[in-house]
């Protein structure tokens, strides 16, 4: 956790270079302002369940809230999503502007809203309370954790807490974890097996974050916490009813990953024995992963090398006939994206599919045109976030770095090639290109740092 010491870096310079808007347009804004007033319309008042929100520290765009309880053997799971659908007008100036912009984009020193503040950490945010419109999903569980039952609706909701991952972590270990989510200690690992049975992919890569220190940025991992996983089946399994409403009506839109090749799991195979990690012939890759300790240098380098599983992914838009590949590799299952709609366009055109078709409804006009453009609006949205969040870190490793080249740290090695390969470095933690022939996979070596260049962004180490 190295800290830059310097007041004067900021993100000005990626927010120019990938034309990021600074601002919304002002009949945008008026349209949000209006908005707020709107009224919800009749539905019914569910303010009674105990809903909370878990999200990262300081969050205020709060996209769900969720209450896990027991029922006999199994469980009830509700789960309130931001209602987007009540505040944006179809064809309207927020309508086109949240299509040009596809997501949020996030920052460090400040995010790039998908929609105006007043939606997004206002009215529509799900903050504790106050009551607020939304989409609840309720589950009925078996006690192995798979929904007997799915209902989903319009009501009017009210979140009781806020709660961060290291704090409801800390309840669950501490053995007092608040009544809406302890059960979730019991589910979450349901699902969690589940996932595995279903084969499901899950690629545990060292996550780096950025955060502020003082009057300068660190580079941080976060380890992930068995609360991060077990609020993230959630999510999961509200995206894979979503995805069997549409497939029964055949019609919305899929996030869609083909499964792997035969070349890439043989590819695979064949690092796993080279480092001499034993995968049984009849393990699947998901299990095999998941079955990996992902503190080791060997388990990194074939987590990195299992990025090839994961290749393809897509939105498959779909009215009238289901589309050949339904099913996301990573997830083993159908599944679309209805779980962030504060964040996230596709995710409000989704919820509104799977509300009409539950209600036995005819798709307005305007979502059935709308299907067909979001694979391409999500995709260039996506790719543009990702070159967004890559740059930044690059940006804060080399400030980190900087003044330091000629000093040697340990690193792990990712993926190689005849002269160069991927290193990860632990301390501070940066990804980056290292010079050297026939370096090792998934062994520790030793590198010098040889270039630290903040104007270029890059990092690069040689081989001791």
């Amino acid at each position: 956790m190295i800290r830059t010491g310097r007041a004067d870096l900021d993100f000005d310079g990626i927010r120019t270079e990938f034309g990021l808007a600074s601002a919304f347009p002002a009949d945008v804004l008026a349209e949000a302002e209006a908005a707020v007033s709107r009224s919800p319309g009749d539905r019914p008042d569910l303010t009674s369940l105990p809903l909370v929100t878990i999200d990262p520290p300081g969050a205020k765009d709060l996209d769900q809230a969720l209450c896990v309880l027991r029922s006999g053997d199994g469980f009830v799971v509700h789960y309130a999503i931001a209602d987007l659908g009540l505040f944006v007008t179809p064809g309207g100036p927020l309508d086109a502007e949240v299509r040009r912009r596809g997501q949020t984009v996030y920052l460090p020193d400040g995010n790039v809203p998908l929609h105006p503040t007043v939606l997004s950490e206002g009215a529509a945010s799900l903050l504790p309370g106050v009551v607020r419109p939304a989409v609840l999903w309720t589950f009925e569980c078996g006690a192995d954790g798979i929904p007997a039952e799915v209902e989903m609706r319009r009501a009017l909701v009210r979140s009781v807490a806020q709660f961060d991952y290291e704090s409801v972590q800390k309840s669950f270990d501490a053995g007092d974890p608040h009544p809406s989510v302890a059960a979730l200690a019991e589910f979450g690992p349901l699902r969690r097996a589940y996932a595995r049975e279903r084969g499901a992919i899950e690629l545990q890569l060292p996550e780096q974050e950025i955060e502020q220190d003082g009057d300068g940025w660190k580079l941080v991992t976060r380890p992930r916490a068995d609360v991060d996983s077990w609020n993230a089946e959630i999510s999961l399994m509200t995206g894979m009813a979503a995805a069997s409403i549409m497939l029964e009506a055949q019609v919305g839109i899929l996030r869609t990953l083909p499964d792997p090749d035969a070349e890439a799991v043989a590819s695979l195979r064949k690092s796993a024995a080279a480092l001499g990690v034993s995968w049984p012939a009849d393990l699947s890759p998901g299990a095999f992963l998941a079955g990996l300790d992902a503190s080791t240098p060997e388990a990194l380098a074939l987590f990195t090398d299992a990025t090839r599983l994961l290749r393809g992914a897509g939105y498959t838009a779909f009215n009238g006939s289901v589309p050949d590949v339904v099913s996301h590799a990573g997830v083993a299952a159908p599944y679309t994206h209805v779980t962030a709609p504060l964040r996230r366009l596709v995710d409000r055109f989704a919820a509104e599919v799977c509300l009409a078709v539950t209600a036995g409804q005819e798709l307005p006009e305007w979502l059935v045109e709308a299907l067909p453009q979001l694979p391409s609006l999500m995709g260039a949205s996506d790719s543009l976030a990702s070159k967004v969040d890559r740059a930044a870190l690059d940006l804060v490793e080399a400030w980190v770095l900087a003044g330091r080249v000629g000093e040697e740290f340990e690193a792990v090695v990712l993926r190689a090639s005849e002269d160069e390969a991927e290193v990860f470095v632990a301390s501070p933690p940066v990804l980056a290109k290292c010079a050297g022939r026939g370096l090792p996979e998934g062994e520790r070596v030793r590198v010098r740092l040889v270039e630290a260049d903040a104007g270029e962004r890059r990092v690069r180490f040689s081989a001791v």
